[in-house]
């Protein structure tokens, strides 16, 4: 028991503030050395961060603690890790040539029949992957293209979004709007491991991750080619896999535009010829890699004039074209305007999953179904706040409300309309009688525009004002966090480091609810979620010698079992 006690407490008392210093400072070397060609630095600096103490703390704190699928089991069915077992896991994390199974999970693609497979490794996996990720982002992000945006520090969406408004706001193009056809499950391993083009050791250990195999049904199929999706490494392992499409479209023309988030691009230019000779460019190029377009999702259109039936396209679940406008319309005299709207299909799904939850909840109380309705209108408007006119918001609302007043009258059929409406909504919203539970309404978000990142920039420069002024001004950031941001100057009050775009942050109450803290700003504080649990901990201590009684360590072992379940 004290041995345990005297881990627990090495591993909340870790120096972390000091730990991430030392890994950030060996990234931004890794980042500059990269920058400049010197191959060999960067090899050399490598092998100092995957052996230092400091980054394997960091990767196993990453995956035991701040993941969203923290939770979530591999092959050997371990779910989640006591801080004893995160101090054995630090001691003995080392990159091999060896790597279990995968465990294979089959999700259902939103608005499809068919699902998406997913490989979980299993928790020593994601450290390992955790700790490679840590050396190789900063050498990648200085030799990535400018205009991929698709799982990377500090670019979103709406980056790829104004890039294409930058692009074709002065000049209408035609767009050829294509996809890869099961990206992650048909890379080449080959390809793209001379592409890595790493240190032995990390390449031995990206062989045995990409050659480990899944686990279905309690049997083992090979993985000749693809990378595993849910791995913490796959995204970024995808990225370099497609490294130098753009490159190669600015072969065909240079004026061409080629804007990547993932697996999904466009390209754009002037001349419909040149469209079609960078497809046939990117069609070798790809397959090269043992990729192929998806012909189901591959079309050309104008942005402006009809072709082939058709105006403008659907990217990340916006829609972009011009309109004619009159010389009085235009700012620019241009003759267009170009508008970037919600697509329908987005737009359907929201209120699809909104239909979804009143039914859900139609014997369930006021107050309940406005937490489980609030999350998802306000992260469906905070998305598409930067493009998006009033009339999307009105009709959103407008559906909503039809939805709401279904609910109510069905509740109460025996009752008037004026009583159902008196009862369920208080001063023009659907809210409580007390007031505590309000519906927030689509029209309430602002619409407001998004500034795109500069190119040439990363998380990695050391520009720290640059980038936690960005973090507080990014459109899907709740307002009750921008603010806090704001306040904190983009710290955390706990450890006193910057806030990065991958952290993970949590609002806490500085005096405990329980203990008469109030929702109140000056009571509140914008913490990492690490350092949200370690307060909590520690609230938990203290309310405890308070009330003169002993309580068990939290551990969070107990709160899953070690071994999976059968599944259906």
């Amino acid at each position: 028991m004290n041995t345990s006690f005297t881990t627990m407490y090495e591993w909340h008392s870790l120096p972390w503030r000091k730990l991430e210093r030392q890994v950030y400072k060996l990234q931004t070397r890794i980042y500059r050395a990269s920058r400049r060609g010197d191959v060999k630095t960067v090899h050399r600096l490598q092998r100092l961060l995957l052996k230092s103490w400091a980054a394997r703390c960091l990767a196993v704190r990453r995956v035991s603690q701040d993941n969203q699928g923290k939770r979530t089991a591999g092959v050997d069915g371990v779910k989640s890790l006591n801080p004893v077992r995160r101090i054995l896991l630090v001691k003995r994390l080392r990159l091999t040539d060896k790597a279990q199974p995968t465990r294979r999970v089959w999700i259902p693609k939103p608005g499809k029949e068919e699902k998406r497979p997913l490989g979980i490794p299993t928790m020593a996996d994601r450290a390992r992957q955790a700790l490679l990720k840590l050396a190789l982002e900063p050498e990648w992000e200085a030799r990535f293209e400018p205009n991929s945006y698709g799982f990377r520090p500090g670019r979103s969406a709406h980056d790829a979004i104004e890039a294409i408004f930058n692009c074709i706001r002065m000049t209408p193009k035609y767009v050829l709007d294509a996809d890869i056809s099961q990206c992650f499950d048909r890379i080449s391993h080959q390809a793209l491991l001379q592409e890595l083009n790493a240190p032995p050791l990390i390449r031995r250990q990206v062989r045995a991750w990409l050659k480990g195999g899944v686990m279905e049904s309690g049997q083992w199929f090979p993985t000749e080619e693809g990378t595993p999706q849910r791995g913490v490494i796959s995204p970024l392992l995808a990225n370099i896999a497609l490294h130098g499409m753009e490159n190669r479209i600015k072969q065909v023309s240079p004026k061409a535009h080629l804007i990547r988030y993932a697996d999904d691009f466009v390209i754009l230019h002037e001349q419909l010829e040149v469209i079609q000779a960078c497809q046939q460019a990117i069609v070798s190029w790809l397959a090269e890699r043992g990729l192929a377009l998806q012909p189901s999702k591959t079309r050309y259109t104008h942005t402006l004039h009809p072709y082939q039936g058709n105006v403008g396209f659907d990217f990340l679940g916006f829609t972009v074209r011009q309109n004619r406008v009159g010389k009085h319309q235009s700012k620019s005299h241009l003759g267009h305007k170009t508008l970037i709207t919600p697509s329908k299909a987005n737009l359907k799904r929201h209120l699809a999953q909104v239909r979804s939850i009143i039914q859900a909840y139609r014997a369930a109380p006021q107050s309940a179904l406005i937490r489980a309705l609030n999350p998802v209108i306000r992260g469906w408007t905070n998305y598409d706040a930067s493009g998006v006119r009033k009339k999307t918001f009105q009709k959103a609302q407008w559906q909503t409300f039809w939805k709401l007043w279904r609910w109510a009258t069905r509740r109460h059929s025996n009752k008037s309309r004026q009583w159902v409406a008196r009862q369920y909504w208080h001063q023009s919203q659907f809210s409580t009688s007390d007031g505590k539970s309000r519906l927030i309404n689509h029209q309430d978000t602002a619409i407001r525009r998004h500034v795109k990142v500069k190119a040439d920039r990363s998380p990695y420069d050391g520009d720290w004002l640059y980038w936690s002024q960005r973090l507080g001004k990014h459109l899907e950031l709740p307002t009750r966090v921008a603010v806090l941001l704001k306040r904190q100057s983009g710290k955390c009050p706990a450890c006193g480091l910057y806030f990065r775009a991958e952290d993970r942050m949590e609002v806490d109450h500085v005096l405990p609810l329980c203990q008469g803290g109030g929702n109140r700003y000056s009571n509140l504080q914008l913490l990492h979620r690490h350092c949200h649990d370690n307060k909590t901990l520690s609230d938990l201590r203290r309310s405890a010698l308070s009330r003169h009684c002993i309580v068990e360590e939290l551990d969070e072992g107990k709160l899953s079992r070690l071994v999976l379940k059968t599944s259906r």
